[in-house]
């Protein structure tokens, strides 16, 4: 294939991808509920001093990294920090949990170090199934915390396990993962503009 031919198929490729997650994001727009039921209890949660727990494995990682730095250092406004806790960063966290109690306790474990009743737990998981990010939401719901799932279509098994579930409609890891991330952002949008009045544009 010579570099005309290579340029081409790649801009076909890119006009592609960027299709269809503009159609997953149009079949998210026919249920947006379970969206603005996570921004209230996200409000509720800081509105009474709680914290968030947020926590992923892979790309769901990185979102949920991504989110709790949007609410701990700001998204449009400047505003004092509010309160959460990425839990897949701590690489000596991890590993020594890991080998010591297995990977799915990782986050488990963290939850119960860390959760308090109230604190609000927020778990991404692409396909909903993985083992570790289902483990700390039981131990969530064990100490009384409330749970939201940012999930692919269906929910899979985290559906049933939390308070509300964000569920994109899409089987394709990249297309949810592209929709969780903006998902996250209009939740911490939401919460600024309820907790410190911001921007209305």
């Amino acid at each position: 294939m010579g570099n005309r031919e290579r340029t081409l198929d790649y801009l076909f490729l890119t006009r592609s991808r960027v299709e269809e997650s503009i159609a997953t994001k149009q079949r998210l727009l026919e249920n947006l509920d379970e969206v603005v039921a996570a921004a209230h209890m996200l409000v509720s949660a800081y509105r009474s001093g709680s914290k968030v727990l947020v926590f992923g494995n892979g790309g769901s990682a990185a979102d949920a990294q991504h989110i709790a730095a949007e609410l701990v250092g700001r998204f449009h406004i400047d505003r004092p920090a509010l309160a959460a806790v990425a839990l897949n960063v701590n690489t000596s966290s991890l590993t020594a949990i890991g080998n010591d109690y297995g990977y799915d306790e990782v986050f488990a474990r963290q939850v119960e170090a860390f959760g308090r009743t109230g604190d609000l737990a927020v778990a991404l998981s692409t396909s909903g199934n993985s083992r570790n990010v289902i483990e700390g939401i039981r131990r969530a719901r064990e100490l009384g915390l409330n749970t939201i799932a940012l999930t692919g279509k269906g929910g899979g098994c985290m559906r049933d396990l939390v308070d509300c579930c964000i569920a994109v409609p899409s089987s394709e890891t990249p297309r949810i993962q592209e929709s969780h991330i903006l998902i996250g952002h209009v939740l911490c949008e939401i919460v600024e503009r309820e907790l410190f009045g911001g921007n209305e544009d």
